[in-house]
């Protein structure tokens, strides 16, 4: 039997869109078919239709590859955050941060405070928005920084790593503070975040002042520089304040109560 022309024409559709790799084409062909004959619509508005399915499936889908890649240890979004039980300075430069501006300006961000008010939460929240945005984001502890930086130079491969690190849109490097460096890795740290100052944004977050910044590195003039190259143009929040953390186990048990 002879095919029509319109089912020639619609497997060849399917063949070309298969072979240009355009899925959602060759998923939506037949519903989109349908709803142009039923609605009289134009050709244009017909391949605009099955182009923007295409274009959607590929933005969501590079969304997901950010996300995945950034490496984060906890998905924490800022829609999660309650605002009021975050330190005073932090309520007040919130909204500053939602926009992301510190990133296109290529500046850091820094969140020094005591643990449990919400540091790590705002920085992932903050880094999961960047890929959504289409920023290239990786997240990491500080003391996994060293290690993996350590790795690769007994590896050989430090340089590959160092382009690759450079090259971040934002680099989240959590819980500064927490271990203390031997000396190797403490001028390790300094030269890798030097590669970004001034470039490409860092979010360090930290639970010491930077007055006992020497407790982590041991080295007082290193010390100096590594607070004057990140803090150089940065945003600072203070974040002491009352454990956001006790604040939320509270008020889960207070529901728990009622329920």
């Amino acid at each position: 039997m002879t095919k029509s022309p319109r089912k020639a024409w619609k497997e060849a559709i399917e063949a070309y869109s298969k072979e240009l790799r355009l899925p959602m084409i060759r998923h939506h062909l037949e519903e989109q078919i349908q709803e142009a004959n039923q609605r009289d619509i134009s050709y244009e508005e017909f391949l605009a239709q099955l182009l923007e399915k295409e274009c959607d499936a590929r933005h969501e889908s590079a969304r997901y590859n950010r996300i995945r890649r950034a490496e984060f240890t906890h998905k924490k979004y800022l829609e999660d955050l309650c605002i009021e039980y975050l330190p005073e300075d932090a309520q007040k430069k919130f909204k500053l941060l939602k926009t992301l501006d510190f990133i296109r300006e290529g500046r850091n961000l820094i969140l020094a405070g005591n643990p449990g008010t919400g540091k790590s939460h705002i920085a992932t929240g903050l880094g999961l928005k960047a890929c959504q945005e289409g920023y290239k984001v990786w997240f990491t502890s500080v003391p996994l920084l060293v290690n993996r930086i350590k790795e690769c130079r007994s590896e050989q491969t430090l340089r590959a790593f160092q382009n690759r690190f450079e090259k971040y849109d934002l680099v989240i490097a959590d819980e500064m503070g927490y271990i203390s460096f031997d000396k190797e890795g403490s001028e390790l740290l300094f030269t890798h975040l030097s590669l970004r100052a001034g470039r490409k944004s860092t979010i360090i977050t930290t639970n010491l002042s930077f007055e006992r910044w020497g407790e982590i590195f041991q080295d007082p003039v290193m010390t100096a520089a590594m607070i004057d190259r990140l803090t150089h143009q940065s945003y600072i929040v203070n974040m002491n304040g009352n454990s956001y953390r006790m604040k939320e186990t509270k008020e889960w048990l207070q529901n728990q109560e009622l329920a």
